[in-house]
């Protein structure tokens, strides 16, 4: 058999980059469709290393029984420029690292640094890129967040959508309409295949020793614009105090929010109210936390979508939103920062029981089944196998 023919029948190589906590989440149900596509395709899983904490994220792979990395960086923490720079010179090493068995595509997903420094790297070698959670956008540039999605975006070959409104915005900021694929939400495949072990809040609260109380409020809080800064993070904490006097809340405390309290010596100003501090909590702690809360007040996108399965009541503590189906279909709304605001719409919702939304289009547990029905034949078409 000629060379040709060999290399042909070679299986397709697909690197996949996870980065933070959210990444895990969709590449877990990712990882095992395209498990079910072998040998067709070879799939190399790489960690950037993003990630704050290492404890936990070792937890989360096992909470989403995904396999360890292939690859790990280790890049760590650092402001933008740093931390985008450093992922770019290491992800550069390990491809040039691999010849002849480079991947045929780096697959991305969301909107982290990682994202954006990883496809920018493939993307001028010349390797295809594929994003998955494409062409959400906000609309604020002065999220870094928002540069990431639109960058990646225009970087990548393949362009797979979470909610029907991202065709429009690509198409819109000139992506062809043969390199869009609406694929539904693989967050929610997560979260439908490990609803069942979610681990009830008694559990969870009496391992961290506190009692649970019989109706709660579940806060997080992780945005730069929410924490580092020391007067808008300590009006957000007064109408949280003004909210738990009616609704007791659990805050599970990310550790840029830690970093941010211990800062501005706002620490004790919690003790003062009923709010239950916890410590970053595991997948299936968090799912357990959501699904039996009578309210959500959040900045995170990926909450967003989560209490929306869930059919949770979400307030986002934002004044713009990448997922504005959670909005018009789901069951959030944009409270934006100020303290008045948040408490007369928080208010509401415990008066009435808040917006009872429907789940969008496609989420509905079966995301990654559709991605890798696109990506294995795109990878075949590419390398010219049959």
């Amino acid at each position: 058999m000629s060379e040709p023919a060999l290399a042909s029948a070679a299986p397709a190589h697909l690197l996949c980059v996870v980065a933070a906590r959210p990444n895990l989440m969709k590449m877990a149900p990712i990882l095992a469709a395209l498990a079910r596509q072998a040998p067709a395709v070879r799939v190399t899983l790489l960690h950037t290393g993003q990630h704050y904490d290492t404890a936990m994220n070792g937890q989360l792979f096992l909470d989403l029984d995904m396999r360890p990395p292939d690859i790990a960086l280790d890049v760590g923490s650092g402001n933008h420029a740093q931390q985008t720079a450093e992922i770019m010179r290491r992800f550069d090493a390990v491809l040039d690292a691999w010849p002849p068995l480079a991947p045929d595509a780096v697959l991305v997903v969301g909107d982290v640094n990682s994202t954006l420094a990883c496809a920018l790297v493939a993307a001028k070698r010349g390797t295809p890129v594929i994003h998955v959670e494409a062409g959400l956008r906000s609309g604020d540039r002065r999220m870094p967040e928002e540069i990431n999605r639109v960058l990646t975006d225009q970087l990548s070959s393949l362009l797979l959508t979470s909610e029907e409104g991202a065709r429009a915005n690509l198409l819109r900021e000139g992506i062809a309409p043969a390199r869009i694929h609406f694929v539904g939400n693989v967050m929610i495949d997560s979260l439908r295949q490990q609803l069942p072990r979610a681990i009830v809040p008694a559990a969870t609260l009496r391992a961290h020793g506190h009692a649970c109380p019989p109706a709660y409020g579940l806060v997080t809080l992780h945005r730069p614009s929410n924490v580092d800064d020391p007067a808008q993070l300590e009006a957000l904490l007064q109408a949280l105090g003004q909210l738990s006097a009616r609704l007791p809340l659990l805050f599970p405390i990310h550790p840029r929010t830690a970093a941010g309290l211990r800062l501005a010596g706002l620490e004790a100003m919690l003790a003062r109210y009923a709010i239950v501090c916890l410590p970053p909590l595991g997948y299936l702690e968090m799912l357990g936390l959501m699904q039996d809360a009578r309210l959500v007040l959040t900045d995170s996108g990926g909450i967003q979508e989560e209490s929306t399965a869930l059919g949770v009541p979400c307030l986002t503590l934002r004044d713009t939103t990448e997922r504005p189906v959670t909005v018009s279909d789901g069951t959030n709304t944009l409270a934006g920062t100020d303290p008045a605001a948040i408490l007369a719409l928080a208010q509401g919702i415990l008066d009435t029981g808040g917006k009872r939304g429907r789940i969008p289009p496609l989420w509905d547990g079966h995301a990654a089944g559709r991605i890798a029905a696109v990506i294995a034949p795109w990878l075949a078409a590419r390398r010219g196998t049959p």
